[in-house]
This record gives structure tokens, sequence and C-alpha cells, in this order.
């Protein structure tokens, strides 16, 4: 399938973790770039590589500004990464797919949502819990259970306890599979006994998943493996 692009600006960068950067873009304002939150779009880059797009989440929620935030982590064995590293700053600019995609929102969230994701799979549910706030779209509660190694990993952590704060049914639950400090009171392990002890009622939910392969397989099985039903099992993965 053939993808149009657009030239898109650069207008900010921010380390977020030691290999994670949030990158803003802005679109030219004559294009109609609206979006459903949980899409994502490509990146064309200009390597030496067969195929030279890149697919990212969309982490910001849907707006009218124009504007909208990608959170990318470096890998560094790979081509598109360590060109945007090295060759992205504010004012860049580049060309951007228009918003693809059908991971988003049920039109009627009559469940509670269970986001479960690892690294920078928050991105799309970043994206959807802000969507939910934003528009006061009826609800109810809301589990972002994200899984990374270590605690200087967590992503996004400032902003996710403050929506705690303010929202009482959403719950952040960040689990480290690899962290050894004693300053760490959080859950250790990988996501999947946060999940399972979460809904060892069965009470109705949806799920929501994104991140590391392995993982997604992992959970998808799980889930099935607790009688939950395909149709309100949704995942998108990332290499």
């Amino acid at each position: 399938m053939a993808y149009k692009f657009y030239d898109c600006r650069v207008t900010d960068i921010i380390d977020e973790t030691d290999e994670v950067k949030r990158f803003f873009f802005e679109t030219p304002k004559d294009v109609d770039f609206s979006f459903k939150a949980g899409q994502f779009v490509m990146l064309l880059l200009p390597i030496e590589s067969k195929i030279k797009h890149r697919s990212y989440s969309i982490a910001s929620p849907p707006s009218n500004d124009n504007r909208f935030e990608l959170i990318i982590v470096l890998n560094p064995k790979g081509l598109g990464t360590p060109w945007m590293w090295e060759n992205l700053k504010p004012g860049s600019m580049l060309p951007v797919s228009r918003p693809i995609g059908k991971f988003i929102l049920p039109d009627n969230i009559d469940r509670d949502i269970c986001f479960i994701c690892t690294g920078v799979g928050i991105a799309p549910f970043r994206s959807q819990v802000f969507d939910i706030i934003n528009k006061n779209i009826p609800h109810k509660n809301l589990y972002m259970v994200f899984g990374t190694r270590y605690e200087k990993d967590i992503l996004y952590r400032k902003e996710m306890e403050k929506l705690m704060q303010e929202y009482p049914e959403f719950h952040f639950i960040p689990t480290l599979s690899r962290e050894n400090s004693e300053h760490w009171k959080g859950r250790k392990g990988y996501v999947h006994a946060v999940y399972e002890e979460l809904f060892s009622d069965r009470k109705d939910a949806y799920f929501y998943i994104c991140g590391w392969k392995d993982m997604l397989n992992q959970a998808r099985k799980k889930l099935a493996d607790m009688g939950y039903e395909k149709k309100y099992i949704k995942f998108e993965s990332y290499d």
C-alpha cells in the first residue's frame, strides 16, 4: 500500500531516560492531521535500508493544534533510531504519514480497561487515557500496568502519578524486573503477576496490550486461560 507523507517540523526533543527520547512534531497547517487515540504514524527516514519507513504510536492525545508526540527508544543495532539520534534537532523537517491503525478505544467503555505495556509500549495508552480525561468520556476503572527493568526507566512517571492523585479511578502500576534497590517499594517482577492479581475475580474488562512481542504473546495466552474472550483483548507489538 502506498502512503502519502507530509513534511513535518520537529519542534522539541526531550531526553526521557538514557535511551528514550520524546520527539514533538508539528504538521503543515493545511493538512488535516486528525487522529484517534491509539493510532500510529510512519516516519520516512533517509537511511540505507530496503524499508525506509519506521512506525511509532502517537503518545499524545488528539488535539486541534496539528502537533503530536512520539516516544522512541534507541536501538543501537538498528538503522532508524541511530540516524534520528544523530540528525534530528528542533527545526528539522521529516516526512510523516497520516495516522493509521485500528488499535483504538471502544465506542462505549462499559467495562474496566487494563492497559498492559512494556517500555515505549506505553505510548498509545498515554494517548488514550488523556483522551478519555480530556473529553470526559464516561468510563470505569483504568489500570496502567507498566513493565520495565529499573526505576530510572519508568516513563512518564511524574505525569502518571499526578493523574492518580487527580483521578481516583486511574491506577498506574509500574513493575520492575531487575531493580534491586531497597529504595524501590513498588512491584517487582513482570507485568503478568499484576493483572492476574487485579483480575483474579474475572470481572468484566477490556485488555489492551502493547510492548515486547514475548510479553504480548504470554499475556494473550494468560488472559485466555483466565477465561477472557478474544473480543475483549486487543494488542499491538513492536520488535
